[in-house]
């Protein structure tokens, strides 16, 4: 993995929770020719670095290995008007065999640890170079407007 000189920060406070709760993190990273590329993943934390596994042979694994370069979205499920974005860099990819990264991430987002163990589960570590929550004004009830317009008819 190749370096470069970007600081990198610490994880600000209101970023830390949407990443600590169970929320879906959207991971973007780079295909050999430059395109992105989109997954949605979950993450577990490790003081300010970002913990992602996987196995070896994802697509993810692979282009994070070519490219560490990174951005990921996170949104709050009971508000999705609440929502982040991160930019950073793999630091770091660690074997996870046994799950001992994995089992508690997946326990925060299922209640059990993660079934598919094996040599092939990696972790990849992620320091944050860039991020900012934002809270927008609305209301989420997508229901609302089509309740209203039977109310009308």
């Amino acid at each position: 993995m190749h370096h470069d000189t970007r600081m990198t920060i610490p994880l600000p406070l209101d970023v830390r929770e949407l990443l600590d709760a169970p929320n879906y993190v959207h991971l973007s990273t780079l295909r050999a020719d430059g395109r992105p590329r989109n997954h949605v993943v979950w993450v577990g934390l490790e003081g300010d670095r970002i913990l992602i596994c996987t196995s070896d042979w994802t697509w993810k694994a692979k282009d994070m290995r070519r490219d560490p370069r990174v951005a990921l979205s996170v949104i709050d499920h009971d508000n999705p008007y609440r929502m982040a974005a991160i930019q950073g860099r793999v630091v770091e990819e660690r074997s996870d065999e046994g799950c001992r990264l994995m089992d508690p991430i997946s326990i925060k987002y299922t209640g059990a640890g993660f079934p598919s163990r094996g040599p092939d589960r990696v972790c990849f570590v992620i320091e944050v170079e860039r991020a900012g929550q934002r809270t927008l004004g609305f209301v989420h009830r997508p229901g609302a407007a089509a309740d209203q317009a039977e109310h009308v008819a």
